[in-house]
């Protein structure tokens, strides 16, 4: 345990661990440092210099997110020295950014642009230092535009990209008045090893890397009375958006958001959590399909661990990085995509509609899902499944673009015919959710019991741990499952890429023993999505993953299976699990890519 030292800011006294840096110490006695090229889910660089400090005795000032603190220390954090470097500091800074503020889509949201507020920086003395240079719009990529007329140089994407998810599709080029954020040979975002997962659109400190939007697109399809618009809600959203509108983290609104999506003018608004539910049951059929070749049939050539494909930034990383692993992909398409081919088949037929003139619409937590719905796979329908991916934050956009009070409406529930679901479809949102709820419905399947959990909680799965694993052991199967008796059913689940390479290196290695593994691109799950609001970090993780678990204890049916809309939609107009047409509209598969 470290020891305890005692130091001074601005004369109060503060007491800390010996491994506490000076950006911490001051925190605990409400003194705000600050940074720009800090964040807490990232490791510390002491880049951008915003946050320097004056300690008693050091000619030089210190970086106070990189320092740590000394037995003594006598520390000022808003002496004449310190507040006159930084606001120098912020001078350099703006010489060399774009601030066409009016016109960028972070205004109002730039933390450069509140701190150039906040120290009141009147003039441009550098203003020539920004004409010097070339600079560049990457806006290939359907997901993410990188815009270096705006880059800080702070390296939060770059440490993100590594660090976080080990993707390495930004670095540092160059050097000195010449250094750039850049890709591999300056390529585009779309043409490199980017899993178009956002993080580092969530942690980009100015504009220079956000969401590709599509709000008036969007807007222009409410607007044109020939076009029936529907719009299908991720579960991630309902606990994210209040953040955007007024409420405080980890507040679930999922009523109010309903509300504002009808008063926006869609035709119909619908739930992902229903193809959250369908997902189980395909996926959890095809799970025991394979384990019943392997164990039955003795086949040797099945694909395990059977892994999930709810997560396009992990899809797109294994199709890069581990493509001779892809048979090992269910091959169900994710809740979203599912959902937007049964719209413009199921749904159009039941309301009578014609699929050309259906506008399907989704609102994900995730930057992945833009790319994902572009991708040439996900035409199942015969046309595009999902026309317009809206991020969490574009959403909150447009509520407000509508004069909407989103704290005073009142809760409405979603529309019927692919509106109702259960808890297992709200947990999709959180790292665990999809194999907790895969394992509530598999082991009621072939047993006719609940899976022997309080509360169907899983618990060896939920939590923050990068790699978490665990078994379920199968006993007194129903007569179809005697083939599963005994078997002791091991899973495996991973968030955030670098987690989800440890994983994939078990495999690799032969080490791995589980059947089943989860992985969600973005830490924490989709609850962390590169298009959640900003900012995100452990801690808003955790509250925002106690509002997901919080929304299925109060949900009436909690096991995928049992939904009702589900069982009638077998019924009604698919046949059966893994049937032909399930296949055609809710199975896909996934092409190797370059890795560069």
């Amino acid at each position: 345990m470290s020891d305890t030292i005692h130091i001074t800011i601005n004369g109060i006294p503060v007491d800390v661990t010996e491994d506490t840096v000076i950006l911490d110490a001051a925190k605990k006695i409400n003194v705000v440092i600050p940074t720009l090229c800090y964040h807490q889910d990232i490791c510390v660089a002491g880049n951008c210099r915003v946050c320097l400090v004056e300690v008693s005795g050091q000619k030089r000032l210190a970086a106070a997110c990189a320092t740590p603190c000394e037995e003594g220390m006598d520390i000022l954090t808003n002496s004449l020295k310190v507040r006159n470097c930084r606001k120098h500091i912020i001078e350099l800074l703006l010489s060399e950014h774009n601030a066409d503020c009016t016109k960028c889509y972070k205004n109002g949201k730039c933390e450069l642009q509140n701190l150039a507020s906040e120290y009141k920086i009147m003039t441009q003395d550098f203003i020539e230092l920004y004409k010097e240079k070339k600079r560049t719009i990457d806006n290939i990529s359907p997901s993410i535009v990188k815009d270096d007329s705006k880059c800080i140089r702070c390296q939060r994407c770059v440490r993100t990209c590594e660090e976080l998810q080990g993707v390495n599709a930004l670095s540092v080029a160059y050097k000195g008045h010449e250094m750039k954020i850049s890709t591999f040979y300056e390529k585009s975002m779309n043409d490199v090893v980017c899993t178009n997962c956002g993080q580092c659109v969530n942690r980009c400190p100015t504009g220079a890397l956000v969401e590709k939007n599509y709000i008036e697109e969007v807007w222009d399809a409410i607007s044109n009375p020939d076009l029936h618009v529907v719009v299908q809600t991720a579960p991630a959203v309902r606990i994210g958006l209040g953040e955007e509108l007024g409420y405080p983290v980890g507040t679930r609104v999922t009523g109010k958001m309903v509300a504002a999506l009808k008063r926006l003018g869609f035709d119909a608004v619908l739930d992902t959590d229903f193809t959250a539910d369908l997902t189980i049951v395909e996926e959890g059929s095809e799970l025991l399909g394979r384990l019943k070749k392997v164990l039955v049939d003795k086949q040797t050539d099945i694909a395990l661990p059977m892994a999930t494909s709810c997560s396009p930034g992990w899809i797109k990383y294994i199709e890069h990085m581990y493509p001779e692993y892809l048979p090992n992909l269910s091959t169900c398409k994710s809740p979203q995509q599912m959902f937007g081919a049964l719209l413009k088949t199921y749904y159009a037929k039941a309301r009578n509609i014609d699929p050309k003139k259906i506008v399907s619409v989704s609102v994900m937590p995730c930057t992945a899902k833009k790319f994902e719905a572009a991708r040439p796979e996900m035409y199942g329908s015969g046309y595009r499944d999902v026309d317009y991916v809206l991020t969490t934050r574009e959403l909150a956009i447009m509520i407000k673009q509508a004069g909407i009070n989103f704290v005073q409406l009142e809760e409405m529930e979603f529309d019927r015919l692919m509106g109702e679901s259960t808890g297992a479809g709200v947990i999709f949102g959180v790292t665990g959710g999809v194999m907790e709820a895969a394992l509530r419905t598999v082991y009621e399947i072939v047993t006719g019991r609940e899976i022997p959990f309080k509360n169907l909680a899983v618990l060896p799965i939920r939590g923050m741990e990068g790699v978490k694993m665990g078994s379920v052991k199968i006993e007194n199967t129903l007569e179809d499952w005697k083939f599963l008796e005994g078997v002791e059913l091991k899973y495996a689940v991973a968030h955030g890429l670098t987690n989800a390479k440890k994983a994939m290196d078990m495999i690799k290695a032969g080490t791995a023993d589980f059947h089943f593994l989860e992985v969600m691109a973005c830490p924490g799950g989709c609850l962390g999505g590169g298009g959640q609001p900003i900012p995100t970090n452990l801690e808003i993780r955790k509250k925002r993953a106690a509002a997901i678990y919080a929304e299925d204890l109060g949900k009436p049916i909690r096991k995928s299976h049992e939904n009702p809309e589900v069982i009638k939609i077998y019924n009604d107009f698919l046949g059966k699990p893994l049937g032909e047409l399930s296949h055609k509209l809710l199975h896909t598969s996934y092409q190797i890519r370059e890795r560069t």
